[in-house]
This record gives C-alpha cells, sequence and structure tokens, in this order.
C-alpha cells in the first residue's frame, strides 16, 4: 500500500514538473519570442486617373477583375479630341505654306543683292523667321492633340485587380480625379506589429512563417525592415497649445508596438492573398532554439 501511494505521488509530481516546464517554456515563448498576432497583408494600391476630361464611352472591366498590364480599361469619348487634332493639322498646314512662301521671299531678295534696299532683305528675314516660329509652334500643338487623344484610352500601369469599381458608362470623368484602383498582384507583403520587448530577436533578413487567418498553409518571408517611429499620443496639443500627457499608472507599463515589414518569398498554391488580412507571424531567431521550435506549431493558432 505504500509502495502504490509512493508511486502514484512520483506520476503525481513528474506530471506536475512536466506541466510546469512546458508552461514555463510556453509563457517564455510568449513573451520573449519574436512572434505576433497582429498581423496585416498589405499592397500597393494604384490610383489611376485621366489625364484628360471627357466622358466615359467604354468600360471594359468589371469590380475585383484581374488584369494585365497595359490592359485597356475604359475609354473617353474621343469627338471633341479629333476634331482639336484635326485642327491642329490644319494649322500646322497652313503654318508650313506660310513658311515655304517666306523662304521663297528671302531667297529673291537675297538673289537680287545690291538691286534692293538692304532693309527690305532685312524684313524678308525677319518674316522667314517668324514664320519658322509659327511652324514649330503649330507642330507642338499637334503633339499635344494626338497626346490629349491617346489620353482618352485608360490602360492599366500594372498587373493585379480592380477594386472599389463605380466608375459606369456615362460619367463623366475628370482629369487629375482618381476614378479607377488597381490592386498590384506583385507587390503584396505583411505588416507585423512586434511588441517592442520583442523586437531584440527581430533581425533585417531573417526567415519569418506567417499564418494567415484563413489560410492553413504556411506562408514564409523574410524581415525587410522595421520601422523607425510610431505616433506618441502625449504629443497632440490642447487648444491651450499645452501638450496632453495622458495619465498612466506606475505599476502598469504597456508595450508599444513597431511596425515590421515582412517580404514574402514563398505563398503557397491555393493561397489568395487580399490586403487587410489577418496573420500571425514568427520570426526565427539565430540558431533556431529548441524552445521557440517546441511552441511554434502552437502559436500558428494562438
Amino acid at each position: 500500500m505504500t509502495l502504490n501511494k509512493t508511486f502514484k505521488m512520483l506520476v503525481t509530481l513528474t506530471v506536475g514538473l512536466v506541466a510546469l516546464l512546458f508552461c514555463t517554456q510556453l509563457w517564455q515563448a510568449y513573451v520573449l519570442a519574436p512572434w505576433t498576432r497582429d498581423g496585416r497583408v498589405s499592397a500597393q494600391v494604384i490610383r489611376i486617373a485621366p489625364e484628360v476630361s471627357g466622358q466615359v464611352e467604354q468600360l471594359l472591366v468589371g469590380d475585383n477583375q484581374w488584369v494585365a498590364k497595359g490592359a485597356l480599361l475604359y475609354q473617353l469619348d474621343q469627338r471633341a479630341y479629333l476634331l482639336a487634332r484635326q485642327q491642329r493639322t490644319a494649322e500646322l498646314v497652313q503654318a508650313r505654306s506660310v513658311f515655304e512662301q517666306r523662304t521663297a521671299q528671302f531667297r529673291r531678295r537675297t538673289q537680287l543683292g545690291d538691286a534692293i534696299a538692304r532693309e527690305e532683305t532685312d524684313n524678308a528675314a525677319q518674316d522667314l523667321a517668324v514664320a519658322k516660329a509659327r511652324v514649330d509652334a503649330a507642330q507642338s500643338q499637334l503633339a499635344q492633340a494626338q497626346l490629349d487623344l491617346s489620353h482618352t484610352v485608360i490602360r492599366s500601369p500594372v498587373d493585379g485587380y480592380v477594386t472599389q469599381l463605380r466608375l459606369q458608362p456615362g460619367d463623366y470623368a475628370v482629369a487629375g480625379n482618381t476614378n479607377i484602383y488597381v490592386v498590384d498582384s506583385h507587390s503584396f507583403w505583411v505588416t507585423g506589429y512586434f511588441e517592442e520587448t520583442k523586437l531584440p530577436g527581430v533581425l533585417i533578413g531573417a526567415p519569418a512563417s506567417i499564418k494567415l487567418m484563413g489560410f492553413a498553409p504556411l506562408l514564409e518571408g523574410h524581415v525587410a525592415s522595421i520601422g523607425r517611429g510610431i505616433a506618441d499620443g502625449n504629443e497632440l496639443r490642447s487648444d491651450s497649445g499645452l501638450p496632453q500627457v495622458a495619465p498612466t499608472f506606475s505599476w502598469i507599463r504597456l508595450a508599444q508596438r513597431v511596425p515590421v515589414r515582412i517580404e514574402l518569398d514563398r505563398v503557397p498554391q491555393g493561397v489568395e492573398l487580399a490586403a487587410g488580412m489577418t496573420a500571425s507571424i514568427e520570426v526565427t531567431q539565430p540558431g533556431d532554439e529548441p524552445r521557440w521550435r517546441l511552441t511554434r506549431w502552437l502559436q500558428a493558432f494562438m
């Protein structure tokens, strides 16, 4: 009976010791390991605006549609710009005709030599220079008209996905006003907000594992950069111009979170990225200590 009690006590102590060691390792991993559940998928959003104004004649894409670089998004009404090009072309023809007349007149004045006054030759040269300047101006105006016409066709500058599409045929597009957004499909990265106590384990170039909330496979990446500043709420000023210092309790000190940019190296097949997704991130420490490996699988689901 005594042996049975002793055995049960040893088993209880062993199980308790193992549980204590496991909880200790888990707590150290939670507090010290460079990982965070506060991660977001980010991407570059290209804001596309027309360079000329006009009514939308054709819309060739839909919301959330993938488009290739150079793909036609929409086209403006070209009639006014075609007329402008036609007018500039006619003005160039007229300017060239005048230039040819002034050239012939200058040559005749030059060939006459001393038979005419020097002033007439100078006037002919001046008229020729003015005609040449008008030809140059007409060429520039025609080039501008041609450029404006080409800008009535709006294309995607990147491969990506059209998002938040609200444009419709018949809408009036104003030059410089964004009316289409395209998420660059080659620009995805992950921003992890790490507590400042964990930053010593976050090194530039260190491998990182990313677990998205909506997908089981892990993504692979590396630390690209660490943010060098976050907003300080105490820097806000009141109406009197004095700083607004928030009251704190001396025995409670919350670690600030610093943004860390994680560039993606491998995205498993079947994982569809979208800007704004939630992610958990773990940065591998130098040497990859066993205690971090022990709890890594837990961190993926925490």
